[in-house]
């Protein structure tokens, strides 16, 4: 079967809210074998969003709405609905008792009632987490799952109550599984695997690329979820074969929780000196829970008087090399690992821009060092591209990276 993927809303229109309920249904539906090859976005207007049901059941057998069930006026993808399908509209009771149970305690304004209101002979979704419920319309071969717009509430609706009804339809079940790496260019990873990708059918291999690190989807399909894994582990072992100085991990692993990970399995403690980065290497290590087995402290060196202070740099070597420099970068993860007493210390030096460049150091130019205990520090120079954000977001990821590699 084949989905389209609605989401209605100005505010979408307008780049006012993300929207992640699409990359959540599209994912769900692919799991459960069914086809999405159109996502629509609609603004709270009747014309055009008929106009738009009318185009996608023209190439769809299932549209997958969220939002416009509020209950202001322009709320109106039920009542929409119902009038493409020439469908009266009817109180659901079941919906009304749990609106009523939502504001048992507190006054609820009338034009909240519109929210309980059906099209005739559709299947009721009930809201257990808002006062919007949803429903499924079933006619001329066509379906319609008619969802509320919060993810908090469009989710866990669609999780329990829709994606049952839906595998009904459908006699095939994907499953996929993510490989990372790092280290690699996408471009690089995927000349390697061309032939390989060109004559993989049944898994199919699907490559993404990331900040600094590329992810290849491999999925496959069976009858069941149990043969579409066995149908997997050949594509899989073959990708570990020859990616495997590169893979970091699989499906929800994140960089920096690979880098903790295999921290806490070789016993070692780290710190970061960070200048150009301000604190977001920390914070990126922070972000994984066990943490705090391995980070012990980190300092945000922006000035060269904190650099002279708080990591022992020397004054004659900023004065003569400048802070962004390779012997800066050194002398600040050596200063913060002996500072901290970790067996890594890791620092970031250079120009993320806009402003602040020379002739001879340009926006993007950064260093970054690695000091292990026992070991020589390691030092790169990079030239990295885009804007403020992008190059510290390059350069933390690119810290990880190497850290993997060293540690």
């Amino acid at each position: 079967m084949k989905a389209e993927i609605f989401s209605v809303g100005t505010e979408i229109l307008l780049g006012e809210i993300l929207d992640t309920n699409a990359k959540y249904i599209a994912t769900e539906l692919a799991n459960i074998g069914i086809d999405v090859f159109y996502k629509t976005s609609v603004g709270d207007n009747e014309k055009r969003l008929l106009d738009a049901i009318d185009i996608a059941y023209k190439r769809a057998d299932i549209i997958i709405s969220t939002g416009g069930l509020g209950p202001t006026d322009d709320d109106l993808t039920k009542e929409t609905f119902a009038k493409y399908f020439n469908k009266n509209l009817v109180t659901d009771k079941e919906s009304l008792e749990n609106l009523k149970s939502y504001y048992k305690n507190d006054y609820m304004p009338k034009s909240n009632l519109k929210q309980v209101d059906m099209p005739e002979g559709s299947i009721a979704l009930v809201n257990e987490n808002g006062t919007a419920s949803g429903c499924i319309i079933q006619e001329n071969n066509k379906i319609a799952v008619i969802l509320p717009g919060p993810p908090k509430e469009c989710i866990p609706m669609f999780e329990k109550q829709v994606k049952p009804i839906l595998q009904q339809y459908t006699s095939k079940v994907l499953v996929s599984k993510n490989l990372k790496l790092c280290g690699i260019g996408e471009s690089n990873a995927c000349e390697i695997i061309k032939d390989l990708m060109l004559s993989s059918q049944n898994p199919t291999i699907a490559p993404y690329a990331g900040n600094n690190e590329v992810r290849f989807r491999v999925t496959a399909s069976g009858k069941t979820k149990e043969e579409a894994k066995e149908l997997l582990k050949p594509t899989v072992e073959k990708l570990y074969n020859i990616f495997n100085e590169y893979i970091y991990g699989e499906d929800e692993q994140t960089l920096q929780g690979a880098v903790v990970d295999k921290l806490i399995k070789n016993n070692m403690t780290i710190s970061t000196a960070e200048s150009c980065t301000g604190g977001l290497l920390a914070s990126n290590i922070i972000d994984v829970p066990s943490a705090s087995k391995v980070f012990l402290n980190g300092v945000i060196s922006y000035s060269n008087e904190s650099k002279v202070y708080e990591l022992n740099v020397w004054k004659e070597d900023l004065e003569k090399y400048g802070a962004v420099s390779e012997q800066v970068a050194i002398q600040m993860a050596e200063g913060i690992r002996e500072k901290s007493n970790t067996t890594i210390g890791i620092s970031t030096t250079g120009i993320a821009g806009p402003t602040g460049e020379t002739e001879d150091k340009p926006v993007g130019l950064v260093y970054i060092a690695i000091s292990i205990k026992g070991k020589e520090t390691v030092c790169k120079k990079l030239m990295l591209q885009g804007d403020r954000l992008k190059i510290r977001e390059k350069t933390v990821n690119i810290c990880f990276s190497n850290l993997l590699k060293l540690i």
